[in-house]
This record gives structure tokens, C-alpha cells and sequence, in this order.
């Protein structure tokens, strides 16, 4: 079972799948070497880039990314102004301390291959990494892919069986869940809220004032994202010329304070959601929710509806455990990857999570929160993903605002609804995963269709 900690995770911008991703995979390659006894004799690494990582890689920051990784660095725990200095040593000195290993010369044209021709059959987002010996023989060699979310697999890995690997899942905590009919049962089963189902499953792993502790953790990483993009003036890196937005918004909201409260609920929603998205945008620190480019959605949320007078971290707790329970039935039973499943499986993912745990901090059922996060995916169906650019800014910061503001919308629906709905979350996502099956992939994170080919970059 995926803990909430595998949801939320903290990163650095502009994308869960393309920088996050492919950071974890360059570290974790340099260790399996090691652990074969290769590494030190390596004299040259290679990083292939195939399907969209290739397509998009350089507006998502993929080979920066992926060096970084080479060097060591986590995306946890990485600063950006370390990191882009490290980089530029690397490539101004054209040589490279590979992590755990020895120093080599490293040609980043050379070296970086963006090979969009190639696609991929198991997962868009292929990477091949591999070291060559001093004669130029090949000594390690290692194909992974960037599944979503900052998550990471070998071909091995995903070469398994998904119907066991379910099963595998499902059997792991102590409230054995697979899908949102199963939550639902061990709720009114046991007589517990969803987002107690969560925490307890997350008490096998740890005591629980850590996990409280981890939670609030990852609010204040989001609240921080928050308070950085409401301050931060300037223009977005990646050449499209687009200016920070959210330091102005947020300058006159803070102007007529008194206004009507109705009026302003876009706007601060708008505000904290762009904030997020805009320093996303710009390679900063944030969390997965439960990717990068939907990162401003839950923080938006959060930010407007729990910290009315101060932060209510029972609340933000609430929230964030429900939310998270939310995302992993996604993940586990379809995917949240804007490779795979368009922007249906980020934004619409994050705006189901959202509008799931606004309802349960708002008072709600089990079944009203289901209802709640059904209504979020629905009507978020077939989005696409076309970075104009292949840059995490156009249509991707707006889309959060809107997200955020469809989130509280489809939880006051579902608060209000008289009657049984007829549509079950199980069943949205199945469609979700069969829609972005069936979906073009020149609308799946390749900048090869919609806004991407028909917007003119300045």
C-alpha cells in the first residue's frame, strides 16, 4: 500500500515526471553500479532521453535534472541555488564527480541525448543510462522510466504483472484497500472517517506523532511555496517572456480587504494556486500534489479553508490524509502521469484529491467525500497536456487557478446533493485511464499538439 509520503512528496520545479523523476533515476543508477563493483571503473556515463522526457526535456529541466542526480543530489533535500551552480561547474569545467564514484570528463551535448524519435512501449517516459570503461566498452547499462509523481521504475520493475502487483498492494496495512468501494466498506465497517482509515495504515510504519509531525512538514513546504510566489516579482525562465502574475493579484486583494467575500473566492483561490505554480515554474521548492505541474491546487485549497484565523493543523491534517488517499487510487488503479494520461491524470487528479478533502474537513460523510472527488475527475475528463514550449507555464499555472476554484465547487455539489449519485469514483477513474489510453500522444506532455503547436513562442 503507497503511504502519503509517497504522494507528497518535497521537490523542486518545473515537473514531478521530468525533473523529479529523472533526478531520483541518475542517483539510483550511479548506486546500482556501485553495488555491481562497476563504478569506479567507468570513464564516461551516457543519458539517453526517449518519448516525452525527450520531446519536453529541456523546457522541463530533464538534463539538468538528470545531472544532478549524476552529482547526487535528491530532490528533497536540494537547494536550487546549489544546484544550478553545481551545474554550471559542470558545465563550464566539462567534467563530472559521479556520486559514489570517480571524476570524469562530461560533454553535455554529447552526453545528453534527446532522442524523441524513440517511443517508448512500456512508458512514455524512458530513460537509458550507461557507463563505458576506458577502451569504450559498454560496463553497465540500465533502462528506468519516470512513471508520474517523482515515482521511478526499472523495465524490470514494470515488466511485472500489474493484476499481482494490485493484489500485492492491497494486502500491505492494516486496512487492505484497492479501490474506493473497499474504503467505503472498511469505513462503515469499522465506523471510521476516511482519513482515519489513512492514518492508521500509516501507524505500521511509524509512530504517529512522527506522521504528524511529516504532515506538517509537508503543509509548511506548501505554505512556504505559497508565501515565496506571493512575494517574488519578475520573469519566468524558458524564453516565453511570461511574468510572474501573483505578487500583483495578491497586492490588490490586500488593498480592499473589505470586499465582498463571495467576489474575492477566485481571486484568493487564483492567487495561492498561481503563487505555487509560478515557482514551480521557475525550478523552485515544492511538493507533489501529486505532481509538480498540479502542485498549486491542494496548497490553494488548504491555505484558503484552513487557515481562516491562523493554521488549524488538525484540519490541514484532515486534509491532507484524505487527499492522500484519494491520490492513491489513482495511482494504483490508472496513473497520474501527464505522459500517460494528459492533464486529466495531473490537474484533474489533484482537483478530485482537493475537492475529496475540502468535503471531509467541511464535515462530510465517506460517501459524500467519494462523491465529492468523483465530481472533481469528471468534469476534468480528457484534458489535455500541450506546454506551449514544452514549459511548465502555459497553460499549465492558470489551469491550477481554475482547478482550485472547480475543486471547492464540486465539494459544496456534493455537501448538497439529495439524492444517491450515479456515477461511483471507481468507475471515473476507469474512464480516466481508458480516455488517456485512448487519447492522441501528441496531447500527452510531447508539445506536439493542441495550445503547443498553435500558439506562436515569443
Amino acid at each position: 500500500m503507497l503511504s502519503v509520503f509517497d504522494i507528497f512528496k518535497i521537490g523542486i520545479g518545473p515537473s514531478s515526471s521530468h525533473t523529479v523523476g529523472p533526478m531520483r533515476i541518475a542517483r539510483r543508477f550511479l548506486e546500482e553500479a556501485k553495488a555491481e563493483n562497476l563504478l569506479d571503473r567507468a570513464a564516461r556515463v551516457k543519458v539517453d532521453l526517449h518519448g516525452s522526457l525527450a520531446l519536453t526535456g529541456i523546457g522541463h529541466g530533464t538534463d539538468t535534472a538528470s545531472v544532478l542526480g549524476l552529482l547526487g543530489f535528491e530532490p528533497d533535500t536540494t537547494d536550487p541555488n546549489d544546484a544550478e551552480r553545481a551545474v554550471e561547474r559542470v558545465k563550464s569545467q566539462k567534467r563530472i564527480a559521479l556520486h559514489g564514484g570517480p571524476e570524469i570528463a562530461f560533454d553535455w551535448k554529447a552526453d545528453i541525448g534527446l532522442m524523441g524519435n524513440v517511443v517508448p512501449t512500456v512508458h512514455p517516459n524512458e530513460m537509458r543510462l550507461t557507463l563505458y570503461g576506458e577502451d569504450g566498452a559498454d560496463l553497465f547499462s540500465q533502462i528506468y522510466y519516470s512513471v508520474g509523481g517523482g515515482f521511478i521504475a526499472s523495465d524490470k520493475q514494470l515488466a511485472a504483472p500489474a493484476e499481482d502487483d494490485l493484489i500485492a498492494q492491497a494486502r500491505a496495512g492494516r486496512h487492505q484497500f484497492a479501490s474506493a468501494a473497499d474504503l467505503l466498506a472498511i469505513a462503515q465497517e469499522k465506523n471510521l472517517a476516511l482519513h482515519e482509515i489513512i492514518l492508521e495504515n500509516e501507524d505500521e510504519h511509524r509512530p504517529r506523532a512522527e506522521t504528524e509531525a511529516m504532515l506538517d512538514k509537508i503543509w509548511f513546504a506548501m505554505r512556504d511555496c505559497i508565501e515565496r510566489g506571493l512575494h517574488t516579482r519578475g520573469e519566468l525562465p524558458g524564453g516565453l517572456k511570461v511574468k510572474r502574475r501573483a505578487p500583483s493579484l495578491f497586492a490588490k486583494l490586500q488593498e480592499a480587504p473589505l470586499a465582498n467575500e463571495r467576489e474575492q473566492l477566485f481571486d484568493w483561490l487564483n492567487v495561492y494556486a498561481m503563487a505555487v505554480n509560478e515557482e514551480n515554474a521557475a525550478g523552485g521548492r515544492v511538493v507533489t500534489a501529486p505532481t509538480n505541474g498540479a502542485a498549486g491546487i491542494i496548497p490553494s485549497v488548504l491555505k484558503h479553508y484552513c487557515c481562516v484565523e491562523g493554521e488549524n493543523l488538525e484540519q490541514i491534517r484532515v486534509f491532507l490524509l484524505t487527499a492522500a488517499g484519494i491520490g492513491m487510487l489513482y495511482k494504483q488503479r490508472a496513473s497520474i502521469s501527464g505522459a500517460e494520461m494528459g492533464c486529466q491524470g495531473e490537474v484533474g487528479v489533484a482537483c478530485s484529491m482537493a475537492a475529496g478533502a475540502l468535503a471531509a474537513v467541511w464535515g462530510g460523510t465517506p460517501g459524500q467525500v467519494e462523491h465529492a472527488a468523483e465530481i472533481g475527475m469528471e468534469h476534468n475528463l480528457g484534458l489535455t497536456c500541450d506546454p506551449v514550449g514544452g514549459l511548465v507555464q502555459i497553460p499549465c499555472i492558470e489551469r491550477n487557478a481554475i482547478g482550485a476554484v472547480k475543486a471547492v465547487n464540486a465539494a459544496r455539489l456534493a455537501l448538497r446533493a439529495s439524492d444517491e449519485h450515479k456515477v461511483s469514483l471507481d468507475q471515473v477513474i476507469e474512464t480516466m485511464r481508458q480516455t488517456g489510453i485512448d487519447m492522441s500522444r501528441k496531447y500527452k506532455e510531447t508539445s506536439e499538439g493542441g495550445l503547443a503547436v498553435n500558439v506562436v513562442e515569443c
